[in-house]
């Protein structure tokens, strides 16, 4: 696989260049270094409530915003509540903002940074294994809107992410399994090679070794910077790494599931999918699928499909009665078919 194989120790970076700034990924970088990549005078952190009860001492005497934990606040209120905490401290476009969390706190964090005052320079320190291998990385910021995924966002690159694998010491057990679905996902659309590596690797990456983790989340990096440079706004080829999640977001909202088992449920009927389109032969398509349960996430849920069809509707892929999604040809390839509604359920 790639370079941090055999050099195991070191940092290393990645870069995403965006239209209008180039963000620096630093996977192996410790959270304590993160001011030294910071040339402003003024910085507000924006935090959740766990993280800034565990590290606490990283927040004394600095202006921090801390929000509630949970999907359920990742709306436009929210923002509401940080745009006006911006104002009471002044924060001007001189500031830089830095997001210390997870997911919903990256992708908050960089949709207020990016809309308030037209624009704010912003970085993350990337706390949870989805946010490390997926959401802090790409660009990609936003809220919930109307009871539907991140409806309401922005495309606005971070000066930086780090990503520090200690962190993820603090994570509750049920939170790999959303770093898990995505690096599968990152493995069955762009790398057999990955594919394999999940497979013949699957105890100690289930065990958490450390070094194995970090593999993950720098292989996973590598990958999607590859797809996001050369697609930053998703108008072709970073459609792919929506494999699993047209579906998987409607599951989510709908079943009230966490992510990466939405997004793995999502996955597999994508498969099955590619398989009877004939797209994919039934054993490959049934090799993905055993290494999705391998790492204890399900496959099959009963749901009510007409209100999928509703959240599937609104997809922000959906054009009318049909949308671009997601199929497999091959274990490490992707490709985009536009399908109708009745087609996918």
């Amino acid at each position: 696989m790639n370079a941090l194989y055999n050099n195991k120790e070191q940092m290393n970076t990645i870069e995403i260049t965006g239209k209008n700034s180039t963000s620096k990924i630093l996977v192996g970088e410790s959270y304590l270094n993160t001011f030294k990549y910071i040339k402003h005078k003024n910085v507000v952190i924006i935090t959740d409530k766990n993280l800034y009860n565990i590290y606490e001492s990283f927040f004394t005497n600095r202006p921090t915003i801390v929000l509630e934990t949970g999907e359920e606040h990742k709306t436009l209120k929210t923002t509401e509540i940080i745009y006006n905490k911006f104002l009471e401290l002044n924060v001007d476009r001189s500031w830089f903002v830095l997001g210390f969390g997870g997911g919903i706190v990256c992708d908050i964090t960089g949709y207020c940074a990016t809309t308030f005052m037209r624009g704010l320079d912003f970085g993350f320190i990337s706390s949870s294994l989805l946010s490390q291998v997926d959401a802090s990385t790409g660009g990609k910021n936003g809220v919930n809107f109307g009871g539907l995924k991140n409806m309401v966002g922005t495309f606005s690159q971070p000066q930086f992410v780090i990503c520090d694998v200690a962190l993820l010491a603090t994570l509750p057990a049920e939170e790999f399994d959303n770093g898990f679905a995505e690096i599968i996902k990152h493995a069955i659309i762009a790398s057999d090679e990955l594919f394999d590596y999940l497979i013949n690797n699957r105890n100690d990456i289930v065990d958490l070794n450390k070094e194995k983790i970090k593999n993950l989340v720098y292989e996973s990096v590598v990958l999607k910077s590859i797809i996001v440079n050369n697609d930053e706004t998703e108008k072709g080829e970073r459609k792919k790494l929506n494999f699993g999640h047209t579906i998987g977001h409607a599951i989510e909202v709908v079943a009230n599931i966490s992510h990466g088992k939405a997004i793995a449920i999502g996955m597999t009927l994508a498969l099955k999918k590619s398989a009877q389109m004939g797209l994919i032969s039934n054993p490959q398509a049934n090799k993905a699928i055993e290494l999705i349960k391998s790492y204890d996430l399900p496959t099959e849920l009963k749901i009510n499909k007409q209100l999928l069809a509703e959240k599937i509707m609104h997809d922000k892929k959906s054009k009318g009665n049909k949308i671009d999604f997601i199929l497999i040809n091959k274990i490490g390839n992707a490709v985009i078919h536009e399908l109708n509604i009745d087609e996918i359920l």
